[in-house]
């Protein structure tokens, strides 16, 4: 049966702010460093459409607090207060913490939660809906990305410390966070593993999609 009570849920966009030389890094080999930010608000984008397709309420949080926001940024600014979505500040030392932070925060006035990264288009609405479905029956939802991390995480419960001693941006992402919830009693499902845009390659794959 399709959930009708959007406001049960909560969709947390996490976004680093769009500077030159700090984001996708990786892309800056074959796209250089202007082409590599432009990339960035490209996906950022993409998966702010995606999220807001779902019907769900979305909140959008930037990886730090900023003195003054980049001109770089102006679009995505733009297209959140055009929407009215809330924009806040990540906050913690490491990306578990910040992702534990956020989810913790947002299940004191919801009772589902999901964190989506800026550089996973292939995270579509349904799958977005099919995370929250999930999230009826266990405490936590993983998207499994192709690299051995994960494109998405929601809770319906979390407990401190879930989220601690992963090698972040390592291969293990997914298997050592399944099995830090599951040591803590946490009932943990895993979805269709889908893919985000690191390398080269996968910016080539975005673009075929968006060409199609």
């Amino acid at each position: 049966m399709p959930d009708t009570n959007c406001s049960s849920a909560v969709l947390m966009q996490f976004a680093k702010w769009p500077e030159e030389g700090r984001v996708k890094t990786r892309l800056m080999p074959a796209l250089g460093a202007g082409g590599a930010l432009r990339a960035h608000v490209t996906l950022t984008l993409a998966v702010l459409d995606n999220l807001c397709a779902t019907g769900y309420p979305v909140q959008f949080w930037w990886d730090r607090e900023l003195e003054r926001v980049p001109l770089e940024a102006d679009s995505i600014v733009h297209n959140l207060e055009c929407a009215g979505l809330e924009q806040k500040i990540q906050q913690g030392g490491t990306l578990g913490d910040r992702m534990l932070a956020a989810l913790t925060s947002s299940l004191e006035q919801h009772s589902r939660a999901v964190v989506i990264g800026s550089d996973c288009p292939s995270v579509d609405p349904q799958y977005v809906r099919q995370a929250l479905d999930k999230l009826n029956e266990f405490d936590v939802v993983l998207g499994p990305s192709d690299d051995g991390g994960y494109v998405l995480i929601g809770a319906s419960r979390v407990v401190p410390g879930m989220l601690d001693d992963i090698d972040w941006g390592s291969e293990r992402v997914l298997a050592q966070t399944q099995a830090r919830l599951e040591q803590l009693g946490l009932r943990v499902s895993l979805l269709e593993p889908r893919w985000d845009v690191d390398e080269p390659e996968d910016w080539a794959r975005f673009q075929r999609l968006i060409d199609a």
